[in-house]
């Protein structure tokens, strides 16, 4: 990058940064501007303007790293990648005009400071794309495990009975993560009785109700009796009219009634405690 772009960028910088701003926030998308507050916007702005000096101040593997670390940020914040691209466009029209004010570019310069501009510019911008995107790839993978996880729980309601509440699709990924949470989840909780709660579980087709066979038989093959619990009418209805055969495990409609089945089972039962006079 010409050294007098970099001077003025850092002489100016102040100025740059204030102009810079009114300008995103004018053609900025309002959900962008709006999700943070003024402070929060300003601070990582001014350290986008660091970010953008950086990119030829310091070295390969310095920027790098402060890149990485600001696009964690904005991916954070919810900026999405146009904004961030049409930040950096607005930042370098907005340089360039402002030393065409000062004389700094003039006729006979400006074609070689547009060339200056392209050169430090693009390989800018895909830098920061290729880095947005891995951040964004990465943190959505993170998310997906981390809902992975928390989407087939395996909750104790009472000694040696659990629950598992099943919402949403199932699909075969899905599947698998229930399968690894229902066998290690009997185990750890020393389950006598495992409910499989499918209230929640909008279809039922051929492959989710296979899905769910698969997961009781493996439940029984630990030493564990396995019941579905929440087949609604329309369910019942579905899995008769697929041929789908579940003779050889217990169901009940609501998961009050599995609870009560599974008591009977560990020879407990609910009592009503009168109250003292």
């Amino acid at each position: 990058m010409n050294s007098v772009i970099l001077n003025y960028i850092q002489e100016n910088k102040d100025q740059i940064f204030n102009e810079w701003i009114e300008s995103l926030k004018e053609n900025g998308d309002e959900r962008v501007v709006k999700v943070v507050s003024d402070q929060v916007f300003n601070s990582t702005s001014y350290e986008f303007i660091d970010v953008i000096i950086a990119s030829v101040k310091n070295s390969t593997e310095e920027f790098t790293s402060r890149l990485s670390d600001f696009s964690e940020k904005v991916v954070r914040l919810g900026w999405p990648l146009s904004f961030v691209t049409k930040a950096l466009n607005i930042f370098g029209k907005i340089v360039f005009q402002k030393m065409q004010v000062d004389g700094l570019v003039n006729n006979e310069n400006q074609m070689d400071t547009v060339f200056e501009f392209d050169r430090w510019m693009n390989p800018m911008v895909n830098e920061m794309v290729n880095m947005y995107s891995s951040t964004w790839e990465r943190t959505v993978s993170m998310q997906k495990i981390a809902l992975q996880e928390l989407s087939a729980p395996l909750i104790p309601v009472f000694d040696n009975i659990t629950v598992m509440p099943l919402v949403g699709t199932i699909d075969t990924e899905r599947a698998k993560q229930i399968m690894e949470n229902l066998l290690q989840g009997t185990v750890k909780h020393r389950s006598e009785v495992v409910l499989i709660d499918i209230t929640g579980v909008p279809v039922v087709d051929t492959m989710v109700a296979h899905h769910i066979i698969q997961a009781a038989d493996a439940v029984r093959l630990v030493g564990a009796k396995c019941m579905i619990v929440g087949i609604r009418p329309e369910i019942a209805q579905t899995i008769v009219n697929l041929g789908i055969d579940l003779n050889q495990i217990t169901t009940k409609n609501t998961l009050k009634k599995g609870i009560e089945a599974a008591l009977e089972i560990t020879k407990r039962k609910i009592v009503k405690v009168e109250e003292a006079e």
